[in-house]
């Protein structure tokens, strides 16, 4: 199960009302807004009441001054009655083949370590072998695939992740700058929400808690627990929608034992 957007009916939806929303959602006022455009902010304020229709040019300068994502720019450009920009392939389309083929082989490549591929918005698109077993552990009978579902809601997820309510509280604070970047996107606060409130019931005192550089993900399998540190990987080179969105993860182990466990797990029987 994967979170997906609902349908958007753009005839319906003004350009005027979505540029609003958005200034708003950056908290730039009009005057913030025509300053970084170069524009005057009485042209902005024509543009938002509909006295003034803007060209496409426009529209994207604007969309680069609030510093949208890819897909909230073309979808102020339908708003505006033009076509989208970015183009928006299908991880599995024909386009994307040597893109998706070069992060198989990264992920492959990581192994004995996990590696997992996801959205934005967290739906799992393509894990290693290594990771497909803590993945499972956490799925149970289950056939969820978007990570912060079964980090939050999955009944076995308070006993594989042996140190969760911590997970919780730092997978709010990196959801919450994903929120903030996607700019009062509908289906990140969706995401925002759903860690919220499960971080919520677990509270920690962070004052009390023994500082340290690196908080580790505890993994408690058979045979013990195993503890990973994560690199994440955007792709900012591409202008594909999808491209764009994607988060590579790579697991590295964060002691001698875990190190251990993994290379003995890659050795055939």
């Amino acid at each position: 199960m994967m979170l997906s957007p609902p349908p958007r009916n753009f005839a319906a939806e003004t350009f005027c009302a979505e540029l609003r929303r958005l200034r708003m959602a950056r908290r730039m006022s009009q005057l913030d807004l025509a300053l970084t455009c170069e524009v005057s902010a009485r042209h902005v304020s024509f543009l938002e009441t509909g006295r003034t229709k803007p060209s496409r040019a426009m529209v994207l300068n604007l969309a680069q001054g609030l510093l949208l994502p890819l897909g909230a720019r073309n979808r102020l450009l339908l708003a505006a009655g033009f076509g989208p920009v970015f183009p928006s392939s299908a991880l599995e389309s024909a386009a994307l083949a040597p893109f998706r083929e070069m992060l198989t082989e990264m992920i492959t490549r990581h192994a004995p370590n996990p590696a997992l591929i996801c959205d934005r918005y967290w739906n799992l698109q393509e894990a290693n072998a290594p990771a497909q077993v803590f993945i499972a552990a956490l799925q149970g009978d289950s056939t969820q695939t978007n990570l912060v579902r079964l980090i939050t809601e999955s009944p076995n997820a308070p006993h594989v992740i042996g140190n969760r309510p911590e997970v919780l509280h730092d997978l709010r604070a990196r959801i919450e700058l994903e929120a903030l970047e996607a700019c009062d996107d509908p289906l990140m606060r969706e995401v925002l929400s759903i860690v919220t409130e499960a971080a919520t019931r677990f509270p920690i005192d962070r004052l009390a808690l023994a500082r340290s550089p690196l908080m580790p993900l505890v993994l408690n399998m058979p045979n013990g627990p195993m503890q990973f540190l994560s690199a994440i990987a955007h792709f900012g080179t591409s202008e594909d929608v999808t491209v764009r969105d994607l988060r590579l993860e790579l697991f590295f182990p964060a002691d001698a034992s875990t190190r251990a466990a993994m290379e003995a797990a890659a050795v055939p029987a």
